[in-house]
């Protein structure tokens, strides 16, 4: 808790999904000063929005959760928005954090940039030995850049910055829009309102054989903050729960959990992603004791209800 007294945080993104539960969490920890910039007023984008909310925050800390981000189809329709939008926030918020002398910058990578054929469980040491999944290829490869910068940072500045690799993050407040949204709450709302319509069957993308980990969000935000607390190296970490599920798998799940008794029916001309993700999440755990405790089916049924109730 003494590590944030008197702390000032600029926390980008933190009005999204996983930056609502960070504040709350650092608020918990006793922060009191925490800046979150909107998009309305701060196109981080932008140079002169970057340099200007560093003079509105004058931050101790950065932790840039900032993303222009979305599922399979979202990256497919906007591979050189999603490039070059990560790439420039990334790039202008750690040059201007390095020169404003910000103490720490805890930069928020993606799963996405591992390459398509990873062996599983994903390992750090991998990042490098081949090229991500195409589909979310130039959104993975942006959001890798903030490992190059920080490292090079480091070694030229001796400037603190860390680099984590969270795994597909799923809880209350996700995005539920099915244009943009990542495979749980996708899956929830085509779900529940296909019960609520009586429909006979539900169509989803792929073949269903797609394996994927899932990390509850208020555990990401934890191992964000124990990162920031107690980590200070050059090298990647993954945030994760350690474990995999079959995208069929996962159907089933939220299926008897959003009570749709209905077929399930898959459409292997849609794609199905990257084949295979489950990191190794010992690093974390080593270096500053993070493990995520949330059960899956037990996260996935506080999401349900969330939604249920607030789309009643």
């Amino acid at each position: 808790m003494k590590f944030w007294d008197g702390t000032r945080v600029l926390v980008t993104g933190g009005a999204g999904f996983l930056g609502s539960h960070l504040v709350e969490a650092l608020r918990n920890r006793g922060c009191g000063d925490v800046f979150v910039p909107r998009s309305r007023e701060y196109d981080l984008v932008q140079q002169e929005a970057v340099k200007r909310v560093f003079r509105d925050a004058r931050p101790n800390i950065v932790i840039h959760l900032a993303a222009r981000v979305g599922g399979i189809e979202a990256n497919r329709q906007n591979p050189g928005r999603f490039f070059y939008e990560n790439l420039m926030m990334g790039a202008q918020l750690m040059e201007e954090a390095r020169t404003s002398g910000v103490r720490k910058f805890v930069a928020i990578s993606t799963i996405c940039a591992y390459p398509k054929y990873t062996p599983v469980p994903f390992k750090e040491d991998d990042l490098w030995n081949g090229y991500p999944e195409e589909t979310n290829a130039p959104y993975g490869m942006a959001k890798k850049m903030l490992l190059v910068q920080a490292q090079a940072y480091r070694q030229q500045y001796d400037f603190s910055a860390i680099t984590l690799f969270p795994v597909n993050l799923y809880g209350p407040h996700d995005n539920f829009d099915l244009q943009t949204s990542h495979v749980i709450p996708a899956m929830i709302r085509k779900f529940v309102e296909a019960r609520r319509r009586g429909d006979p069957e539900v169509v989803l993308w792929g073949t269903g054989k797609a394996t994927r980990e899932f990390l509850f969000v208020r555990d990401a935000a934890e191992g964000v903050l124990l990162a920031a607390e107690r980590y200070d190296n050059m090298e990647p970490v993954n945030i994760g729960a350690g474990f995999e599920i079959s995208i069929a798998d996962l159907a089933a799940l939220i299926a008897k959990l959003t009570r749709y008794s209905g077929r399930i029916v898959w459409d292997a001309s849609r794609p199905d992603g990257q084949p295979r993700r489950c990191l190794d999440v010992s690093r974390a755990e080593k270096e500053f004791g993070f493990r995520a405790t949330t059960p899956f089916e037990e996260g996935l049924r506080e999401t349900v209800a969330w939604y249920e109730t607030a789309h009643a």
